[in-house]
């Protein structure tokens, strides 16, 4: 049997579920999410006031306490985006989860996460923000990518934008 490459971070009723596409190569090694050099996500976090100091990737579990939770849509692999197969990704699992611990949002950290869970082809048809879509009560929302690797489409001021819908 094949395990899960991190483990969901959930609970009932949280303010925002994070959500990416897989573990990235140092998170699979590290076992902790958004471990990789350069990855913007705890700081990010912390800048945008969501967590009261920069967490440390092996600190993820502590985002309850936030209430914030973690989970990905291709919960058996990992590796980067460009290497991950279409089979790879649940979309039907992943609902499934959010509708039990109905989060008030979900922020997929990055349009390619929002994609593949919305069954669009091309990231450059969805906006960064508030999605009209929603999961039963659970809003969805897109923010650019904390990844170094989308450096180039990176706006901290979508992040904040999604705090200011928290409060």
């Amino acid at each position: 049997m094949v395990n899960v490459i991190l483990p969901d971070l959930l609970k009932e009723k949280l303010d925002i579920v994070f959500c990416g596409t897989a573990a990235g190569n140092k998170s699979a090694e590290r076992k902790a999410y958004y471990a990789g050099a350069g990855n913007l996500f705890y700081a990010t976090l912390a800048s945008c006031c969501l967590t009261p100091r920069i967490l440390k990737p092996n600190e993820f579990p502590e985002l309850l306490n936030y209430q914030i939770g973690l989970t990905d849509l291709a919960k058996f692999t990992f590796g980067m985006d460009k290497d991950l197969k279409h089979e790879d990704y649940d979309a039907k699992g992943f609902e499934e989860k959010i509708l039990i611990h109905q989060p008030k949002f979900v922020c997929f950290n990055g349009k390619t996460a929002a994609s593949k869970y919305l069954g669009v082809t091309d990231t450059r048809l969805l906006s960064y923000g508030l999605n009209g879509v929603t999961i039963n009560k659970t809003k969805l929302f897109i923010a650019p990518s904390t990844s170094p690797k989308a450096f180039a489409y990176w706006d901290e001021s979508i992040w904040r934008q999604l705090k200011n819908l928290i409060i």
